[in-house]
């Protein structure tokens, strides 16, 4: 495999797996891995019949799903593209220790080489908690929602979602004890990105915008640096079809999306808190 490092704005990053070589193994056959795979195949399938409605409450449901996936934190969906940390995994990594490492491509022009690490580090660990806690409180709401499908015509709605939440919040904690495990073990081996640094220099960042690399050599004044996006809407289609990777297409446009929302309502709970300052000031 290969880890992505991509800079969404000057504080963001977002990490993106390749899986490369991927063969069949015990462990991919495992009989509770099938059943998920067909109950995930089977669900894709009953969801693009829906989004195929014009109309009804399927088309509803497809909206606010969507909708619902949309807001789901980026951070998340990067660390589910990582696969889980088996034992067999765990075993033929160590075993290529020395000689075989996963390489991380990164935009050298926005994050220093010598940061590489350390940041991998932190995007590893810092959501561990949280998806802790989330697969939790999803277990808890599962047999509280169950009942609900006794109601006909109608599938159980909550259920599935707080099955589905649970997943997602596994293959993200998973994703997450690997990274850690590999940047641990110095199994992974920093690359700097000749495309992502072409990319990267031809987008709309203006010259005056302070970079992560400016961010991290000047870490006692972060907090005073004004964070600034870095990447914009059509960025991800740009950067997906120069790497080949399709996917990437959507994991971009939803960590954008994400992350310009969020420092809209930062900017403005500011303005806010200047405006009371203000009049306070005025009494």
């Amino acid at each position: 495999m290969r880890l992505f490092l991509l800079p969404i704005s000057t504080r963001r990053t977002l990490i993106y797996c390749q899986r490369l070589n991927v063969t069949t193994t015990n462990e991919q056959t495992n009989l509770a891995l099938r059943w998920i795979d067909k109950g995930s195949v089977k669900a894709a399938s009953l969801w693009a019949g829906w989004e195929k409605k014009e109309s009804g409450w399927q088309k509803w449901l497809v909206n606010r799903g969507n909708a619902a996936l949309r807001r789901i934190a980026y951070e998340e969906w990067g660390l589910k593209s990582i696969p889980a940390l088996s034992t067999r995994r765990k075993a033929e990594e160590l075993k290529e220790k020395g000689k075989k490492t996963v390489e991380v491509s990164f935009p050298q022009s926005l994050i220093p080489e010598e940061t590489v690490t350390e940041l991998l580090k932190k995007l590893g660990t810092e959501r561990q908690g949280l998806h802790k806690r989330s697969l939790y409180w999803c277990f808890v709401g599962m047999p509280v929602a169950a009942p609900f499908g006794l109601i006909p015509i109608v599938p159980n709605i909550p259920f599935f979602y707080l099955a589905f939440r649970a997943y997602s919040h596994w293959k993200a904690l998973s994703g997450s004890k690997h990274l850690e495990f590999l940047v641990n073990n110095k199994l992974v081996t920093p690359r700097p990105s000749k495309i992502l640094d072409e990319l990267y220099s031809t987008g709309k960042l203006s010259f005056d915008t302070p970079s992560v690399s400016t961010a991290e050599k000047s870490s006692a004044n972060l907090n005073d640096l004004e964070e600034k996006m870095i990447l914009h809407k059509s960025d991800g289609k740009r950067i997906a079809e120069a790497l080949e990777l399709p996917e990437l297409d959507m994991e971009l446009d939803r960590a954008v999306w994400q992350v310009e929302r969020a420092l809209k309502a930062e900017k403005e709970k500011e303005e806010e808190k200047k405006d009371l300052n203000e009049a306070q000031k005025k009494k």
